[in-house]
């Protein structure tokens, strides 16, 4: 049995991290900005440790934190079987703390989303450090399941009534079809289906990509949600996305690009976002499930923007989330839903 999801149309959400050097500012942030569905930020500005690969290689016997989100790997003290220990007191966890205080503190009872790096992406950083891939890959997984069990078991404790939304981050999935990725494809998929398990009866778990990737793949590993960037290629596999959503999937839109300038408005993405679903209708794809499954996102974290930079994207987001909830609702009352 899985968790059922409900949300609104086009709810606005975010993606990982933030630029804020403040923890408390940062919960206050995402609390004010992302009231519907509010997502826990990582703070890497604040301190590397709460970095992507610096977050999960806390409690990894075998691997050493060091200054500037730098770490210091044992290969030989690295063993798939041995215990990782999860300290949410940890300065990699402060925006983990901070948020769930914070949203303590606002009576917030509400979903709560956030995310984790996955086991593809960590275990090329260790293969990247040295580590042989027949380590490297199953340490990774150890890892990020524990971590994520904890988490999990950390906001549950907390906000007993949340809904939790998390999405297990696979940047590296963006080098899933070179000719020189150490995994193969099934293997790939086991590693993300397994990450998702591990608390998969008690929220709704996706999979994060801030690129494009091998999209068919990453849906072959059972995601209840796919969190990917506005691109007109995704047409090619309109069928496999039509064919997600009818089985009750979200997909989660990165709508304003976070890689390049910054949209003055919300005139651009949208018309990227209207244009592309306009597409995908053609092409097989429900319109009322288009937009009713619809989470609004910036494309990819905001760590490297200035604090003012986040609050302009947000507020593009907010909009086109509005935009697409009316737009359901419109279709849905169209066909007498």
């Amino acid at each position: 049995m899985t968790i059922q999801i409900d949300l609104p149309s086009g709810v606005a959400t975010g993606i990982g991290s933030l630029p804020h050097r403040d923890a408390n500012a940062a919960a206050r942030f995402v609390l004010t900005h992302t009231p519907q569905l509010p997502t826990i930020p990582s703070l890497p500005r604040r301190s590397p440790a709460e970095g992507l690969i610096a977050q999960a290689a806390v409690g990894v016997p075998g691997i050493t934190q060091g200054q500037y989100g730098s770490l210091a790997i044992d290969p030989m003290g690295l063993d798939p079987l041995a215990e990782v220990v999860t300290d949410l007191g940890d300065d990699a966890f402060v925006g983990t703390s901070a948020f769930l205080k914070a949203a303590v503190g606002a009576n917030y009872s509400g979903p709560v989303k956030w995310q984790f790096v996955g086991p593809i992406t960590f275990g090329l950083a260790l293969v990247r450090a040295g580590v042989p891939s027949e380590v490297a890959f199953p340490v990774a997984t150890r890892a990020v399941r524990e971590h994520v069990r904890a988490i999990h078991h950390a906001v549950a404790e907390v906000l007993p009534t949340s809904t939790q939304v998390v999405l297990i981050d696979e940047p590296s999935l963006v080098e899933f079809t070179e000719p020189d990725f150490p995994l193969a494809p099934d293997t790939a998929i086991d590693l993300l289906s397994g990450a998702m398990a591990v608390i998969e009866p008690t929220a709704a778990v996706g999979v994060h990509c801030c690129g494009p990737t091998d999209w068919v793949s990453v849906l072959a590993s059972g995601p209840r949600i796919i969190s990917l960037p506005v691109d007109a290629a995704l047409v090619d596999i309109a069928g496999y996305l039509a064919r997600f959503l009818e089985q009750g999937g979200w997909i989660a839109w990165g709508v304003v690009p976070t890689d390049g300038p910054i949209s003055l408005s919300a005139e651009r993405p949208w018309q990227a976002l209207a244009n592309l679903w306009c597409e995908l209708v053609n092409h097989g794809c429900d319109p009322f499930r288009l937009r009713r499954q619809a989470m609004i996102t910036p494309t990819c974290g905001l760590g490297v923007h200035a604090e003012g930079v986040a609050g302009r994207v947000f507020k593009i987001v907010a909009e086109i989330s509005q935009r697409v909830h009316t737009q359901a609702m419109a279709t849905r009352l169209s066909i007498g839903a």
